[in-house]
């Protein structure tokens, strides 16, 4: 069972780096399995999902999902950055709104982090 919740908050692309070794050095410190770890990106670092010279970040992303790690579209802002979201990777899930979907979490005892 996790001990942990937490949820990572991407909303600028350039922070993708900085929150993906964020999530690696906590599993690592924590364990597999030892946290339950949502990513919700919203604004314009939903376009990090569908960016094809990033394709190594998108594999890490990949890999940490392979981990249990879940990673959010804001399905607003994919729509406001002209984004089809039947195209994203197959780990992205989509919510109606990211910030609602922070909200449910901090809610439900999710710790909040912003890289």
């Amino acid at each position: 069972m996790s001990s942990f919740k937490v949820l990572f908050h991407v909303s600028d692309n350039e922070i993708w780096p900085k929150a993906l070794t964020n999530i690696r050095n906590f599993i690592k410190d924590v364990g597999p399995g030892g946290a339950e770890i949502e990513v919700v990106a919203n604004a314009a670092a939903v376009a990090a999902y569908y960016n094809n010279e990033k394709a190594d970040m998108i594999q890490q992303m990949a890999e940490l999902a392979g981990q249990g790690v879940k990673f959010i579209a804001c399905r607003n802002a994919l729509k406001a950055h002209s984004l089809d979201e039947n195209l994203r990777p197959s780990f992205v899930e989509v919510v109606p709104a990211g910030i609602t979907e922070i909200v449910k979490k901090q809610s439900a005892g999710y710790a909040y982090i912003k890289p």
